[in-house]
């Protein structure tokens, strides 16, 4: 069995070890991704945009499909129902 200081030393040189192990294999992980940039001619927002990419709809209008006879307010269907239009039929107030 292995006494309290021979386990720490051993803890000790596996750490050494492990540190060795990632700077190699991440120096190597860093000379294929320059690589990768470079065959693809990738940009900085290619590679870090998140993922989000914008809608091709995004910012467009929509045309109102109803309108309260009341007031004059529209809604286009889309969303939460105004509250005129809430729970009502809404083919009486399609504008045409």
């Amino acid at each position: 069995m292995a006494s309290y200081k021979d386990l720490l030393n051993q803890r000790d040189a596996l750490e050494a070890q492990i540190g060795e192990a990632r700077k190699r294999e991440l120096s190597d992980a860093v000379s294929q991704v320059r690589s990768l940039i470079a065959e693809f001619g990738l940009t900085q927002a290619d590679i870090f945009s998140g993922g989000k990419r914008k809608s091709s709809t995004a910012g467009t209008s929509v045309a109102a499909k109803y309108r309260d006879p009341a007031t004059g307010s529209t809604w286009t269907g889309r969303g939460k129902p105004p509250l005129w239009i809430r729970d009502k039929d809404r083919s009486a107030f399609e504008i045409k």
